[in-house]
Formats: C-alpha cells, structure tokens, sequence
C-alpha cells in the first residue's frame, strides 16, 4: 500500500473515533461497518464497533485519549489491511473517507451554532439552554418599583 492509502486509513480511524462520542455515531457506524464487513471476513464487526465505542465512552477522562488513541490505531490497522488486500479498495477508502470527513463536519457544524445569551438582570421565569432552539431572546421590563406603587 502506498503512503497515500496509509495516511488515508489513519485518517479515517481517527475521524470514526471522534464520532464515536457524537449523535452521528450511528450513521459512522453504518459507513464504516459496511466497509469493513465487504469481503464478508468479519460477520461481527458492527457490534465490535458499538462495543470499542461502549469502552471509549466508559473511560473516565485520564483514560480516554489513551484508549482513543488505542482504538484509531487498530481501526487504522483494520483499514490498511483491507485495502492491502483488495485492489478496488482504495477508491472505496476514499469514499470512506469523504463520508465521513462531511459526517464530521455537519456534527460540527451544529455545535458551532449554539449561541446562549441571558442578560438584564435576575431572571423570574424560565431559562432555557439548547442547541437545537434558535432565536430565543428575554426582555427584561424596566419598570421602577415605584411606579409600581
């Protein structure tokens, strides 16, 4: 395999472990398991995905870039082998790759929109904090107390 396809498949590794802790897991799931599972030499890899991503996800925060790292490194091993072994694959690695290269960035795509503001003051009533809800806006009346009265 060249140094092309090589960079390739650890490219794709590394992008299916950042999807692992994301709502796209499912659909890089799909992308990659399929690819994987196309010369029909491993019947479990999809639940060999969903498992690596259970022990991403359980790895408490001193453990989890060792145990990202660990797990880019097999899948990148993963991806090289097959291609090594099958000439077509590299057109298919690439496909892969670009797959997920635009899952990824539509994840983050819409966590750079989330944009929380709450200002005037004390707040008396609900606030509301979300990335999915856009345009929320408080007012704050400005009525002096003794106005009031």
């Amino acid at each position: 395999m060249d140094s092309e396809l090589a960079v390739l498949a650890a490219s794709g590794a590394t992008t299916l472990v950042s999807l692992m802790v994301t709502d796209s897991w499912t659909h890089a799931r799909e992308l990659v398991g399929r690819f994987l599972t196309r010369t029909g030499a491993d019947p479990d890899t999809f639940d060999d995905l969903q498992d690596t991503r259970t022990r991403l996800l359980a790895a408490d925060a001193t453990e989890r870039e060792r145990t990202a790292r660990e797990i880019s490194r097999r899948y990148g091993d993963r991806l090289r082998r097959l291609a090594d072994a099958d000439d077509g694959s590299d057109a298919a690695l690439r496909a892969l790759l670009t797959s997920l290269l635009q899952l990824s960035a539509s994840t983050a795509d819409n966590w750079r929109t989330v944009d929380n503001r709450i200002s005037g003051g004390v707040q008396h009533g609900p606030v509301v904090q979300s990335g999915t809800v856009a345009g929320l806006t408080f007012h704050v009346d400005h009525v002096d107390r003794a106005d009031r009265q």
